[in-house]
């Protein structure tokens, strides 16, 4: 009697814990239980005509670490299977993923259309950056899917958010945007750093290429940089990795390595994390000292609804804004004992940022408070600490501030 295949030979019938500890994985002869690091910049041939056959795409293989590696592979396969992308491309950093994502995409005479509250860098890239090859950009509100579609313009053929929003945390919805970005004609990029991929899937919500900055959730422990970009087929083997071919933003072999090493603990670390976070916002709007508490899973974020829609969880950051302004704001960073200033996110640390003086500080003041950046803002980005500690530690801050 035949013996009938297992079902969970098939990597894609897997669960996302396991797809994370198993998938990609492409073993060389000595059969390595972790996988190989590749440190080459280039291959070899076994003949002048196979060479030939790799070169003119006839055959599958390596020619030059500069836009394919063995190890970074393995790390694109194994995102893919956890974004259920059809492909993936890896790069260098975050900004550089997003910076080809958008560029790939656009030629001049084009126009884009992004919501305002971004990352300082990303707003650089749409706002300051493509008008100079000739792509005219829009900012708009995103918390409104209508202004995205009173925004579009025949030769619309990108459309940008990252959501939640970089450090305000506000939400853009997915599935209403790609609506409105493919009835125009427009692709449409999201950035999901802030969600994870435990908690949010874009693809699934309509969007066309999802961006991270792997360096942040990823990673996980502030060791590396890296980004990747997941979409169709289509899209990653056309443009984008042509750009990555020919540019040359590289993420290196053991970069790659290191991430894949990230994503064997990823889901343990976002949910406990999470929790934390949780536990904290909900500390943080219980006390006289916070004018406002903005997560995405409390139940006094403005746009809940459309969080408990797209989103599986909060996340594991948050804001406050701290009574007294940006005086008031240093006063408590400047007394914590187990959270450190730092503009990184989504490591095992716990993190304390002032988005108006650091990662915002180069935007008009009228910018940062078009985007509620204001002067007694603080970002959260939760770490493994004891969630008392955590608590505690915010708790004696705040009463220096």
């Amino acid at each position: 009697m035949s013996k009938s295949k297992n079902p969970l030979s098939d990597p894609r019938r897997r669960a996302a814990e396991t797809q994370l500890v198993h998938g990609g994985v492409l073993r060389s002869p000595h059969h390595e239980t972790s996988e190989a690091l590749y440190l080459s910049s280039g291959y070899t041939y076994p003949d002048s005509a196979h060479a030939e056959r790799l070169f003119k795409g006839d055959i599958a293989g390596h020619n030059y670490s500069r836009f394919a590696n063995p190890t970074v592979d393995v790390f694109e396969e194994r995102m893919a299977l956890l974004e259920e992308a059809e492909a993936a491309r890896a790069f260098a950093s975050g900004m550089s993923a997003v910076t080809n994502a958008i560029m790939s995409q656009l030629r001049s005479g084009d126009h884009i259309v992004a919501s305002r509250a971004l990352f300082g860098g990303c707003r650089y890239v749409v706002e300051e950056f493509m008008p100079r090859w000739g792509v005219a950009s829009t900012l708009v509100d995103g918390r409104d899917p209508a202004n995205f579609a009173a925004a579009m313009r025949p030769n619309t053929k990108v459309v940008f958010v990252e959501t939640p929003t970089n450090p305000t945390l506000e939400l853009v919805d997915i599935a209403a945007v790609a609506a409105i970005a493919h009835a125009g004609g427009a692709k449409l990029i999201v950035d999901n750093v802030f969600a994870t991929p435990i908690w949010q899937k874009p693809l699934e919500l309509g969007a066309d290429l999802v961006t991270y900055s792997a360096t942040k959730h990823i990673d996980g422990q502030g060791r590396v940089l890296g980004g990747v970009i997941l979409g169709s087929t289509e899209l990653i083997t056309g443009d984008i990795h042509t750009l990555l071919r020919q540019t040359g933003p590289t993420l290196s072999a053991f970069n790659a390595w290191v991430l894949l090493k990230g994503l064997e603990t990823l889901p343990l670390r976002v949910q406990r994390m999470t929790e934390s976070a949780a536990r904290i916002a909900e500390f943080l709007a219980g006390h006289g000292k916070v004018a406002r508490v903005v997560y995405p899973h409390h139940k006094s974020h403005p746009q809940y609804e459309v969080a408990r829609r797209q989103m599986r969880a909060g996340s594991t950051l948050l804001a406050f804004e701290v009574k007294g302004g940006q005086d008031a704001a240093f006063r408590l960073a400047d007394a914590l004992a187990v959270f450190l200033i730092s503009n990184n996110l989504g490591d095992a640390k716990s993190i304390i940022t002032h988005p108006r003086t650091t990662t915002h500080q180069r935007l008009s003041e009228d910018a940062r408070l078009q985007s509620g950046i204001t002067p007694g803002l603080l970002r959260l980005s939760i770490g493994l600490e004891a969630t008392d500690d955590l608590i505690a530690d915010l708790d004696y801050g705040l009463s220096q501030a």
